[in-house]
């Protein structure tokens, strides 16, 4: 548990440092954060001469996937129980449930897609775990599955290429301005549910 608090706690503390290094070192930024956004980026620089294509796809692949036998590892442990801290869906719940019935390979196949939009990811990775998956086949099925998302966004990234770097170079330009917004918005946030909370009562 404190390994994913922390994860999720360096996923807090790298948000400020994004727009200083996408332009920068947009590579190490996507291998550190697994963030879309980077892969793109990553890719239109790719575009212009300034990093192998291969690079982009391969640490857009790992930084995705780097902690996720932590999730893993967690469904090994508690099952139910730690899925039931990632969701609330009830629909989610019920089809976790039936995590022990399900032919191993329509599990490999969710690991595969789990990055994909609408799959819940979390709730995949701890399944896999539950249904007593491998680690050597969750880790190989997980890095398919991210280099696969990973190749999709830097083929985008790389097809707009120059139009992109130069949104790219715009948001180094005013980093500083971009990470103080952000980080000011995230604490004002707490500030204003409280006060709603106040008002509510």
């Amino acid at each position: 548990m404190g390994a994913i608090l922390g994860v999720v706690a360096l996923g807090f503390a790298m948000k400020p440092l994004k727009p200083f290094l996408i332009a920068s070192h947009p590579v190490m930024l996507e291998f550190l954060t697994g963030d879309l956004v980077a892969i793109g980026a990553a890719a239109a620089f790719a575009r212009i001469g300034e990093a192998p294509l291969w690079l982009v796809v391969v640490a857009g692949g790992v930084g995705m996937s780097k902690f996720d036998w932590l999730t893993w590892w967690a469904g090994r442990q508690w099952g139910t129980g730690i899925i039931r801290m990632f969701t609330t869906s009830e629909r989610a719940l019920r089809f976790a449930d039936r995590a022990g019935e399900l032919k191993p390979w329509t599990v490999r196949l969710l690991v595969v897609n789990a990055m994909f939009p609408g799959v819940p990811t979390p709730v995949v990775y701890a399944m896999a775990g539950w249904s007593r998956m491998r680690l050597r086949t969750f880790l190989l099925l997980d890095l398919v599955g991210t280099l696969l998302v990973s190749g999709l966004v830097a083929g985008v990234g790389y097809g707009l290429g120059q139009p992109a770097v130069d949104v790219v170079l715009q948001v180094d330009k005013y980093a500083s301005l971009v990470s103080l917004t952000m980080l000011g918005v995230a604490a004002l946030i707490p500030l204003l549910r409280r006060r709603i909370r106040r008002k509510k009562t």
